[in-house]
């Protein structure tokens, strides 16, 4: 149904909302000039602008002396070169045991309980990490670890809020004996697993719980644990 207006009746109330919506900014936008703006414009220097207030014409002023950029003052009494493959603590049982608990927590979401980079996160869609078996990781030093953990790498953020200095070195430890688990020889084995060992593979004994292969381990499918 058609409304018209009594004075021009060929004019439709839908014709006469959009021309009062029209007058409606048309006011509006011509009070604008007068609205202050304050924040907008305000007197300021944009970076590297020249300014006249100071001698040297620069509205930059020099760093006070001394000043230390932002998260580049060394105050971890733990950090050691990135190229370095020194280790700040003992390693003991107790400091593997806690690289454990907190690798699992923290890394293995994406690097696998393994190492081997099948972690669930990776499973389901996002880049695979690398693994801590192959030659390249095998042979970078312990402070490379240590500086990925505190500083991020490639997708992986910095864990430095989350991860104290002590906890990151009982990672790296887990870390490397995750490496070893796969990569050791056997006359490196203390003599009592040696003797095993080798009772192990010459009764054949593969019924024994102790020669199967751990949940998610390299001779399971991928992602076999999780």
């Amino acid at each position: 149904m058609r409304i018209t207006s009594p004075r021009c009746p060929m004019i439709s109330a839908s014709r006469l909302f959009v021309i009062a919506c029209a007058a409606a900014a048309l006011h509006f936008s011509a009070g604008c000039q007068y609205l202050r703006q304050d924040m907008a414009d305000q007197p300021k220097n944009r970076p590297l602008s020249p300014s006249d207030f100071f001698a040297d014409g620069r509205s930059e002023r020099p760093l006070v002396e001394n000043t230390v950029a932002r998260g580049s003052i060394a105050d971890d009494a733990l950090a050691v070169p990135k190229d370095s493959n020194a280790f700040p603590l003992p390693v003991n049982w107790a400091l593997l045991e806690r690289g454990e608990e907190r690798y699992n927590i923290f890394c293995s979401p994406c690097h696998g309980l393994q190492g081997d980079g099948n972690g669930m996160i990776a499973m389901r869609g996002v880049k695979r990490p690398p693994t801590y078996h192959q030659d390249r990781l095998r042979q970078s030093p312990s402070g490379y670890f240590y500086d990925v953990i505190t500083n991020g790498f490639g997708q992986m953020y910095s864990y430095s809020a989350q991860i104290p200095p002590r906890d990151r070195w009982a990672i790296v430890a887990y870390v490397r004996a995750l490496q070893l688990s796969r990569n050791a020889k056997a006359s490196e084995l203390p003599a009592d697993l040696r003797e095993k060992l080798s009772r192990g593979g010459s009764s054949g004994a593969a019924g024994s719980d102790e020669h199967k292969p751990e949940s998610g381990s390299a001779k399971e499918p991928a992602g076999g644990s999780y």
